[in-house]
């Protein structure tokens, strides 16, 4: 006569899997959430960077300025402890004063803010706004910092990118070789040596 064997799991063998599922998580959970922090800053600067060459080919295509301005940047320019991660509008100047503040001025777009916990802070000129030219070269000129203030400063939690007198964009580099990205001044809590 056959004896029909027991089937499943004895629980040595149970407490085994749950211990190898639970190191696997312990080891991938937060190399996930990096990766997701990394995605987030990837996408918030490419929208900022979206808006920027929008802004430079609507100013070619209409012969005229087209600004970006922080929202929270009244007109006229006054300091704040807000940069653009609270939202930017892309808008004619056809005053070429950086303020939409004529009736002839035309919002373009709007973008709103950013996810909690990301800055992102102009230097020099362009600490409110940057505007474009019907020639497409820019009006003012800087650098832009993007930072997950969450985290410890690095090239894995920070973009920056630079607009130069042509108005062309350039992401900054980690010229030293320090690990740090390259920005010639500080600005706000988004400070990058």
């Amino acid at each position: 006569m056959k004896t029909r064997s027991a089937l499943g799991f004895t629980l040595i063998e149970l407490m085994v899997t749950i211990t190898m599922i639970s190191i696997v998580l312990m080891l991938g959970v937060p190399s996930f959430q990096s990766s997701i922090r990394n995605s987030v800053l990837t996408a918030s600067i490419n929208e900022f960077i979206a808006a920027l060459n929008f802004a430079r080919g609507e100013a070619i295509k209409r012969g005229v300025n087209v600004t970006v301005r922080r929202t929270s940047a009244p007109c006229p320019s006054t300091s704040s402890s807000v940069g653009y991660e609270g939202g930017w509008q892309v808008f004619t100047d056809v005053n070429a004063k950086g303020c939409n503040d004529s009736s002839s001025d035309q919002v373009l777009r709007t973008h709103g803010s950013l996810n909690t916990g990301y800055t992102l802070w102009g230097n020099n000129s362009v600490v409110n706004y940057i505007s474009y030219q019907s020639d497409g070269t820019s009006q003012n000129f800087g650098s832009f910092a993007l930072c997950d203030s969450t985290q410890t400063l690095t090239t894995s939690t920070a973009r920056v990118i630079t607009v130069n007198t042509l108005g062309r964009i350039t992401l900054a580099t980690d010229t030293n070789g320090n690990g740090i990205l390259t920005y010639s001044s500080g600005a706000g809590s988004c400070a990058i040596p």
